[in-house]
């Protein structure tokens, strides 16, 4: 039956609903054929005019619904703004959507498919299909947005370490009106769920096609655009979060952190290790040579100490009878903060009963070398320790090369070293630091001496840097836990690794006689009367613990951060700690009151050898934030002859910094 007979034979009912009695034809009589097919197609003409109006009208009252006013700022006009009026902005499109009865804050959305396993299950998708008949939902943060007309709008989605792209469709979307409203309220930096279909472009980016669109968290702040990120060190250590939303690398870089912790546990549980936790609040600062951290116990009455290593409980608990543990926690050392120093810090020790340095040596070759090839692919790993030199390529094949501290430093100087004669050693080892003249801050111990010596000869030898390097048999003065050296007096069986001159790990056959221990505490004390603030204190109870039988045990100790550091490529250790210790943003600097900085005066002259020393303590002349003192000093700086500045590596970098920003920015620091 054709349409025209179908609407004849309802023409009778539907007149007497209408009353339309201004027909040509007569009440009696059903209308032509022709009639009735002019009926259809001016009824089909008046509801596609209906509905683009409808449309027209719609999209007209949406953009303008949450708008201050009818001339609010097209989103790329807003991003013009001062963040401050973008704020505020945003504030009221939150009130205005309150008073809709849309809740910008739900408590729940249910994501069905996180983006990495989105990429997993349709990242093999053709070029151009749409699956329509999968509904997924997925959430994330909303970055870059673009758009093609009023009918199609693309963002990036971002979350868990992976992004796709949100192609949304006026045709695709559940409603006209909803599609314009939700577009018109959505920002970058919006946390959202999309509840739609996976599919790719005809170009191959893999996309979902939502459906709806739901604003989970509004992102009230405006983001630094993508392409530009955020390069300020200093924002980005203070507001870390903020970090991670904009640069793909920072995550990267706390996962390798994350998976050299992972793989350091997994090494020591599938060779029997317990891993334990032990205070971190001690009466005594036992444990290393470092100043601590003193707080006090308002219950107790008493002050105590945050520890500095927790060496002295995990030999406990071997002397109560286990053989092996281990601890990965936070120690507290209240010292100066510098590219690989920062007072609070991760590290992991364990110690194993009936092992020794030697046992410990081998390995530290199997977990290094097993950890590098895991986490980067080789034994070969590169990195750049200071970014304005070439970088450098070191092998961790095993085994690693063994250096004797004092033959070394002999060797290199030329002089017999007595280390086992005090009152002949120490006036050599001082005449020895004058005439190289390496800088020794009192008191000049025999230790702190040897100490200067050997970073110069050895530690920042470069020949030394191709491949890990252990140094080790270092005098009872510099290792006040360790045991003596079974055949060199005055020497201990204790060995450090270096990765291009930074410690990583240091370890030691352990001392379990408790009458040198007393003397070796005692020795210490008279250290601390000298003014040596990093001296161990006497811990009886220790000493009381060992007097029940320690085993011959080794033990073993490695800080997380530096580690992370040369994993992951960096020369800062603010890069590889979520939260660095930084100076409050209200604190002035140490000359601020006075106008002048380090290295800087007032009117701008510039003393080099005292900028290189202030640039030792962040990456600008007062810290961590430019200030008119970089203004004025880089105006200088910048004309020096290169030959002069290569003598000055801090300022080097220091000036490729100050050199990014323009003169303009500059001014109004």
């Amino acid at each position: 039956m054709s349409a025209a007979e179908t609407e004849a034979g309802k023409w009778t009912e539907s007149c007497a609903v209408s009353g339309a009695k201004e027909e040509k034809t007569s009440m009696n009589e059903p209308p032509s054929k022709n009639e009735l097919k002019r009926r259809l197609k001016a009824e089909k003409a008046a509801k596609i005019k209906a509905e683009k109006a409808a449309k027209k009208a719609a999209e007209a009252v949406i953009k303008s619904a949450n708008a201050p006013s009818n001339t609010a700022p097209h989103m790329d006009q807003e991003e013009e703004l001062d963040p401050t009026a973008y704020f505020f902005n945003r504030e009221k499109m939150l009130i205005d959507m309150e008073n809709e009865g849309i809740n910008p804050y739900p408590h729940k959305f249910h994501v069905s498919t996180s983006l990495p396993e989105f990429h997993e299950q349709f990242g093999n998708l053709e070029n151009g299909r749409h699956l329509e008949d999968t509904s997924i939902s997925v959430a994330g943060r909303l970055h870059s947005k673009r758009a093609s007309g009023s009918k199609l709008l693309f963002y990036d989605l971002r979350g868990d370490g992976a992004k796709i792209q949100v192609m949304s469709s006026l045709e695709m979307y559940e409603s006209h009106e909803s599609f314009y409203k939700i577009h018109h309220l959505l920002r970058r930096g919006d946390i959202v769920g999309i509840q739609g279909f996976p599919g790719k472009s005809k170009k191959g980016e893999l996309s979902i096609f939502p459906r709806r669109i739901t604003i989970l968290s509004p992102c009230l702040h405006m983001l630094p655009k993508a392409h530009y990120g955020l390069k300020l060190q200093d924002t980005r250590y203070r507001q870390r979060y903020l970090d991670l939303i904009l640069n793909d690398e920072t995550r990267k870089v706390f996962e390798i952190r994350a998976k050299i912790i992972n793989f350091i546990r997994h090494f020591l549980d599938t060779r029997r290790f317990l891993e334990v936790e032990t205070p971190m609040m001690n009466m005594i600062a036992g444990g290393a040579t470092a100043k601590p951290f003193v707080t006090y116990h308002n219950d107790l009455h008493m002050n105590l100490y945050m520890r500095v290593a927790p060496e002295l409980y995990l030999k406990q608990l071997v002397i109560g009878g286990l053989d092996r543990v281990y601890e990965v926690g936070r120690q507290f050392r209240n010292e100066g903060i510098d590219l690989t120093h920062n007072p609070e810090f991760t590290s992991c020790e364990f110690y194993m009963a009936y092992a020794d340095y030697n046992d410990l040596m081998t390995m530290t070759e199997e977990l290094f070398s097993s950890m590098v090839k895991e986490i980067s692919g080789s034994y070969q790993l590169t990195i750049h320790r200071d970014p304005s030199e070439d970088p450098i390529s070191i092998d961790f094949t095993p085994p690693f090369r063994r250096i004797k501290m004092v033959t070394a430093v002999e060797e290199a100087t030329g002089m017999a070293i007595p280390i086992n004669e005090p009152e002949v050693c120490l006036p050599i080892l001082d005449s020895l630091v004058k005439k190289y003249e390496l800088d020794c801050s009192p008191p000049r111990s025999i230790a702190r001496l040897l100490d200067k010596l050997v970073g110069h000869f050895i530690e920042d030898n470069k020949a030394n840097w191709t491949q890990p390097f252990f140094i080790m048999d270092q005098p009872v003065y510099n290792s006040p836990l360790a045991k003596y050296h079974r055949e060199t007096a005055g020497l201990t069986e204790r060995f450090e690794l270096f990765l291009a001159g930074a410690e990583i790990c240091n370890a030691y056959t352990e001392l379990n006689n408790p009458k040198v221990q007393r003397e070796r505490f005692i020795e210490q004390t008279r250290q601390a009367a000298d003014g040596d603030d990093e001296a161990q204190p006497h811990d009886e109870a220790f000493c009381t613990a060992m007097e029940y039988g320690l085993p011959p045990t080794g033990g073993w100790g490695c800080g997380i951060d530096r580690l992370a550091m040369f994993l992951s490529n960096k020369f800062n250790i603010k890069e590889v700690l979520l939260f660095p210790a930084m100076k409050p943003d209200d604190q002035p600097s140490v000359s601020e009151g006075s106008g002048e900085s380090v290295g800087v005066s007032p009117s701008g002259s510039v003393d080099v050898e005292a900028l290189e020393m202030s640039l030792t303590r962040g990456a600008f002349v007062n810290g961590e934030a430019p200030s008119k003192a970089d203004a004025r000093a880089f105006d200088q700086v910048k004309v020096m002859d290169n030959v002069v500045l290569g003598k000055y590596p801090n300022v080097r970098k220091w000036v490729q910094y100050v050199g990014a920003f323009s003169a303009e920015v500059r001014s109004k620091w």
